[in-house]
Order: structure tokens, then C-alpha cells, then sequence
């Protein structure tokens, strides 16, 4: 027997279904059930599908429709109840209670009466959770692309003043050919289109309502699904009732597309994190997204990007969750579908707190070109366009490519730079190479070289830019 019980509490009535049993629920049991904790943040969602539901009952006559204005408007009221509580400080909501939906018609039940067991007609709990389920996780989804939309809007704005800014371009974490900032920061541009049209994706596939599917089978009430989809904003209909009541790929696909929001993110924290140690210095992040040390009093720590670096574990562990809470499930409800909110809401708050301070901290961040250009002196970053001279001029790819390997490293054995030999240290190497050859070794016209479409050079970046504005 639980302490509670021992202590003489009185146990909590068996909910809304309490008519098939004799004993009181176990209060350990309760608790253990109890979803309150987390599918209260569905209030609104809800209350917005009850109301449409009541309505279409309204209009079917499967009620009357003093019923339906009846339930209607005591909902509404339950709203504004629930608003003010939630202002104030007040808990709006009983702590006996096993989840947000049964609490919302305890409520109304003590508010209208008898008249509000009516609500529940022609529905169950299974399509009435799924239906607040997906609008209230498509809403986050909105408020995800509000802010992966303001990075995006940033780095144009950013990247049309750093056309002409120079940093060495990596592969292998090693300089490989310079770069422009604006040409870097666009990358992350068309991560961030994609990650916002898998959050379109999602929405186009989550907003097909599950209402009228009741508990698996359907109703053999005269329910308008249609009227009720077009109320709530949903795109369309589930057309089989068990995979209404079951089908959770809707939460697994948000995971998804969160996690590779906080993979990108996590990338690019990465970067901060290098481009900000003195080492480098390309990047000085403000003093109100950093932090100091409790013992070396010059310290100055990119915590928050390690932080979100660091979160992205919990987006990629929820869509794990989730992906292993529904395997080997048969249809059709299972009450293992209860933890989805878990997941769910776990990769979703993890995404949105990120973005939260993501934005701010590379909005004041202060880019260090001066670093950036000092970087790339000597590092044979232009070492590809010496081969693409030669090339032009006649020599197969592959053969100029081990010329220009042998005098890189007889630049290496002398402690030289490429930019800086003469001619007449470069003529031995082959007869090819003339003053033309030198004439692309700086690392400035490197970059501008690099005109295809997609490319670094300046007018191939601008381009870029058009067409993410476009696009944007």
C-alpha cells in the first residue's frame, strides 16, 4: 500500500471511465500515469478542437444546438479561466488530474453541467489527444521557422558587406583555398532553406486531421470531418481511423528535421568556438554571450555556443526516444504513445532556447578581417591555381600538379612563400611557367577567380545573394 494510502488520503476516482470498475485507482498508479506534466501545454490546441468539434455536433443535430452554444461557451470561458491563471501565477489546473483533456471537461462539467458529457460524443480520447498533438507541435514548428528566417535574413545582410573579406577555406580542418566570409556564411544560409522546408514537409503531412476517427474504428455518428478539418486550419482528413489514432511518424519527422537544425547549429557553434580562440582571433564575441573563469580572471569562454553544441545531444536522444517508443507497436493506440509528448516537447524546447541565443550572440558578434587575410599568408592556399596556370597552357592536370607539389616543397625546405618567389626561383620548375604565372599566386585574386556559379569571387557571391533573397 502507498504512503499516501497509509496516511489515509482518499484515492482519486477512476477518471472518465470509471463505470467498468469496482476499486479506486492506486495513487502510485495514478501518478505514474499521469500526463498532466506535459500535455498541459495542449490547453489551447484542446479547447480549439473541442469547440470544433461541438460545433460540427451542433450542426449534424447529433446534439441541439442550445447544447452546442451551451459546451461552446463554456470552453471559451474555460480559456479565459486558464489564460488568467497562467498570468497571475495561479495553477490553473488539479493536480489529481491524468492528463490536460480530462481536466479541461472536469471543468466544464462543473461549469454547464451534465450537458457537458455531451462533448465527448463521436469522439474518444485517442483522436481528440492526436488531433491538439499535431497543431500544437506544428505552432512550435512556426515559431522555429520565425528564427531560422531572422539567421537567414542576417547572414544576407552580413554577407553583402563581406564580399571582399578573405579567409582561408579548410578541408581536413587544413587551408585549402581562400575563401570570402560572405561566401562562407552563405553556406550556412542554404542549411538553414533546407531545414526550413523539412519543417514545411512536416507541417504538410502533420495537419491532416485524425478527429472522427474516435477510439480505432471510426463513429456511426453522422460527423462532418471536413467541417471540423476546415475550422481547425487542417489540410485535410486521415482516411483510415486506425492509423489516425496510431501514426506518430508526424512527431519522428519534427525530431528529425529539429535534429539537423541543431546539427547545424552545432557546426557552426564549432566554428565560433575555433574562430574565437586567440589562436585564431577571427571572431570576438560580445561580453553578454560569454562567460569568465572562476580562477583565471582573463578568461573570456564561448559557453553558450559550447552549450548548444553541447544540447544538441538532447534533440538527437528525443528522436531516438521516439523512434524506439514506436517500434514493434501494433495498431492501434497503445498507451506507450503517451511518452511521444516527452520526446516531442523535448526537441522542440531544445531548438527554440538554442535559436533564442544563437541569434543575438552572431548578431553582436565582431568579425576580425584583418586576422582573417594575415592568416593566409604562406599557407599554399593558392597553390591550385599555379597548376591551373600551367594547365591552361597546355599541361595535362595531373602533371602540373606534381610540378607545383615540388615547388611547394622547396618553398617548405627554404622557409618561403609562394606569393613572394621570383620568377626566376619558379622558371626551373618548368618551362611553362612565366610572369603570367605569378600574376595568380596572390591569394586576393585567387578568390576572385572563382566566378562559376556557386562560386567565392565577389560577383559570383552577389549573385548568390540575389538568389537566396529570391529564394528567401
Amino acid at each position: 500500500m502507498s504512503e499516501l494510502k497509509s496516511q489515509g488520503q482518499e484515492t482519486p476516482k477512476s477518471g472518465l471511465w470509471g463505470g467498468r470498475f469496482e476499486k479506486e485507482m492506486d495513487r502510485d498508479v495514478l501518478e505514474f500515469s499521469s500526463s498532466l506534466d506535459l500535455d498541459r501545454r495542449l490547453w489551447r490546441a484542446d479547447l480549439a478542437g473541442s469547440v470544433a468539434h461541438a460545433r460540427m455536433l451542433g450542426r449534424q443535430s447529433i446534439i441541439s444546438q442550445t447544447e452546442a452554444e451551451q459546451i461552446i461557451s463554456g470552453l471559451q470561458q474555460i480559456g479565459r479561466e486558464i489564460e488568467a491563471g497562467l498570468t497571475s501565477g495561479r495553477e490553473p489546473f488539479s493536480s489529481q488530474a491524468e492528463d490536460i483533456h480530462s481536466e479541461i471537461e472536469r471543468k466544464l462539467r462543473e461549469l454547464i453541467g451534465p450537458v457537458a458529457g455531451k462533448l465527448h460524443t463521436a469522439r474518444s480520447r485517442n483522436d481528440q489527444v492526436a488531433t491538439a498533438f499535431r497543431m500544437t507541435l506544428c505552432e512550435g514548428s512556426l515559431a522555429i521557422d520565425h528564427d531560422l528566417k531572422r539567421l537567414q535574413k542576417w547572414i544576407l545582410q552580413k554577407a553583402n558587406d563581406e564580399t571582399e573579406t578573405i579567409l582561408p577555406g579548410l578541408t581536413h580542418f587544413q587551408h585549402a583555398q581562400p575563401v570570402s566570409l560572405a561566401h562562407h556564411l552563405l553556406s550556412y544560409f542554404w542549411m538553414l532553406d533546407r531545414d526550413r522546408e523539412r519543417l514545411t514537409d512536416f507541417r504538410t503531412r502533420a495537419m491532416i486531421l485524425p478527429l472522427g476517427s474516435a477510439a480505432l474504428a471510426g463513429t456511426s455518428f453522422p460527423v462532418d470531418r471536413e467541417q471540423v478539418a476546415r475550422e481547425l486550419g487542417f489540410s485535410g482528413i486521415c482516411e483510415n481511423s486506425l492509423d489516425g489514432v496510431s501514426d506518430r511518424d508526424f512527431v519522428i519527422e519534427f525530431l528529425a528535421a529539429s535534429s539537423m537544425v541543431m546539427m547545424h547549429l552545432s557546426r557552426w557553434c564549432e566554428e565560433l568556438i575555433i574562430w574565437s580562440a586567440p589562436e585564431h582571433g577571427f571572431v570576438e564575441l560580445d561580453e553578454t554571450m560569454t562567460t569568465g573563469s572562476s580562477i583565471m580572471p582573463q578568461k573570456k569562454n564561448p559557453d553558450i555556443a559550447e552549450l548548444i553544441r553541447g544540447r544538441t545531444g538532447r534533440a538527437y536522444g528525443a528522436l531516438m526516444g521516439a523512434l524506439t517508443m514506436m517500434k514493434s507497436l501494433p495498431l492501434s493506440y497503445n498507451r506507450d504513445l503517451q511518452e511521444d509528448k516527452f520526446h516531442a516537447f523535448q526537441g522542440l524546447d531544445v531548438v527554440v532556447s538554442s535559436l533564442r541565443v544563437f541569434c543575438p550572440m552572431l548578431e553582436t558578434a565582431d568579425f576580425n578581417r584583418e586576422r582573417m587575410a594575415e592568416s593566409l599568408r604562406g599557407d599554399f592556399s593558392n597553390a591550385t591555381d599555379l597548376a591551373d596556370d600551367l594547365a591552361r597552357k597546355g599541361l595535362p592536370f595531373r602533371e602540373a600538379h606534381e610540378v607545383v607539389g615540388k615547388v611547394v616543397r622547396f618553398c617548405l625546405k627554404e622557409a618561403l612563400t609562394l606569393e613572394d618567389l621570383s620568377l626566376e626561383q619558379l622558371k626551373p620548375f618548368h618551362p611553362l611557367i612565366d610572369e603570367t604565372s605569378r600574376t595568380v599566386l596572390s591569394h586576393d585574386g585567387v578568390m576572385r577567380a572563382r566566378t562559376s556559379r556557386g562560386g567565392t569571387a565577389p560577383s559570383a557571391v552577389l549573385a548568390q545573394i540575389e538568389r537566396a533573397r529570391q529564394k528567401l
